[in-house]
């Protein structure tokens, strides 16, 4: 346990962000998680309905600091590459 004053707010300070860190980054998982499972049923609609949500979303969470800036733009070719699948594919 910590034993000075700052030592004690910055666990807390931590504790409070790692909260708000992991409520973010399971929404994005689960938004990414859905945009994928909408283009692996090729499902053209649903996949264009959730392509600018979910990219907005990363990008949300790049600023936020709860994904790095190239993880960040990894996540979003793959959607794109995922999108441009299902348009070719219809």
């Amino acid at each position: 346990m910590a034993n000075h004053k700052s030592a004690i707010k910055r666990i807390r300070q931590t504790a409070r962000r790692y909260e708000r860190n992991k409520t973010g980054r399971t929404q994005l998982r689960s938004k990414v998680k859905a945009f994928r499972a909408a283009a692996a049923a090729t499902s053209n609609d649903e996949v264009g309905a959730l392509l600018n949500p979910t990219v907005s979303l990363v990008d949300k969470s790049v600023q936020k600091g709860i994904l790095h800036r190239n993880k960040a733009n990894r996540i979003k070719s793959s959607l794109a590459k995922a999108a441009n699948r299902v348009n070719a594919a219809s």
